[in-house]
């Protein structure tokens, strides 16, 4: 019994000492991982060079992404597609490239994605604000000012300042530092996704200057000094305003969740609806082509061109195999590219074709 006992404290003194090494072990792993102070979230060192050894290999007939919700063409024209859940796609010429998480990029959703005047390339995902500088990403959260890591929306104003809208609010990013900017709550609605009292969905510059943010209230305008709604009660078809843009006539036109889409001219409200030729009432994109045509698509009806005097379907018949597509893209060449639901797709001539991992690219 005696020898039981002793054999049974030393192995205990082992095991417990085995254990302590083990904590401590865990405890400079995470210590490693904490952020220090004033330092990025990330920065991933030729991360966008490391391929995910995991990734199965699809067929190359198979759709770029079950759901392409952004679309941008950089200035050395590579195209970069933001997903609903497999990271931003990269056509880059000869090859469709595929980035996240394993290769340092914040998020598998892509909701935004903006160009800088350095060239620098900005994305928008449910897990905080990536920068790709060429090289590497780097990723901003709320440990760096972040209002909220849920970006919903970018844009760059004339001054070079990045706005961010997220699912809690708006703050601007002046390369430095995240300052928040306050815009009212409003009642959420349930029934159109995600939500919150603070959702900024869209922002915009207009060409006074002026920015525009698409929110759950209506959509604010602030000119630098003065923040002004306009909501349901002036004349706007939805309070839930997904999109919003400025035509070359300096009309500003709103793409809302549950009543379609209307413009503002001067202080007059016009809706777009069923006596013009556009069925439906979700839409979640509005995009103007370097002709000044107006496109924009609206769930389970199809996809709209405006040429200024009268709309223009395209369905199935004209090779629309989807009913929810959410992004319109012209690249540099002038060609149109659509994302949505099953993927990816261009405009050739007056049809249009379903864009696989195997192209047709040109």
């Amino acid at each position: 019994m005696k020898h039981s006992t002793a054999l049974r404290n030393t192995l205990c003194a082992i095991l417990t000492s085995a254990s302590v090494t083990f904590a401590l072990t865990l405890l400079g792993i995470a210590s490693a991982c904490v952020k220090p102070p004033g330092v990025p979230s990330a920065a991933i060192n030729n991360g966008a060079n490391r391929a995910d050894a995991d990734a199965p290999a699809p067929p190359p007939a198979a759709p770029i992404s079950e759901f392409v919700r952004r679309i941008h063409e950089d200035r050395r024209g590579r195209i970069w597609l933001g997903t609903n859940g497999d990271g931003v796609a990269r056509w880059n010429g000869k090859a469709l490239e595929y980035f996240s998480l394993p290769q340092g990029f914040s998020g598998v959703s892509v909701r935004a994605i903006v160009e800088g005047t350095d060239g620098s390339v900005w994305f928008g995902t449910e897990g905080g604000l990536t920068k790709f500088d060429g090289a590497s990403f780097t990723n901003y959260t709320v440990r760096d000012g972040m209002v909220n890591d849920d970006v919903w929306c970018l844009a760059f104003d004339r001054r070079g300042e990045l706005w961010v809208g997220t699912l809690q609010g708006v703050c601007r990013f002046d390369g430095v530092r995240f300052t928040p900017f306050e815009l009212p709550e409003a009642e959420p609605d349930p029934f159109v996704g995600v939500t919150s009292a603070r959702m900024v969905r869209s922002i915009t510059e207009d060409r006074a200057g002026r920015l525009w943010f698409g929110t759950n209230g209506g959509a604010y305008v602030y000119d630098g000094r003065v923040l002004r709604n306009y909501s349901e009660a002036d004349g706007l078809s939805n309070d839930n305003v997904n999109s919003i843009l400025e035509d070359r006539n300096g009309r500003v036109w709103f793409a809302t969740h549950r009543n379609g889409v209307c413009y503002l001219d001067g202080e007059t409200f016009t809706a777009v609806t069923e006596a013009d030729g556009v069925e439906g009432t979700e839409v979640w994109d509005i995009f103007m082509d370097r002709a000044g045509e107006i496109w924009f698509p609206v769930e389970n009806s199809g996809l709209y061109r405006f040429n200024g005097k009268t709309f223009h379907r395209y369905r199935e018949a004209e090779g629309l195999t989807s009913n929810a597509i959410q992004c319109t893209h012209q690249g540099r060449d002038g060609r149109l590219w659509f994302g949505g639901h099953r993927g990816l797709f261009r405009l050739k001539g007056d049809a249009i074709v379903a864009v696989t991992r195997a192209g047709p690219w040109r």
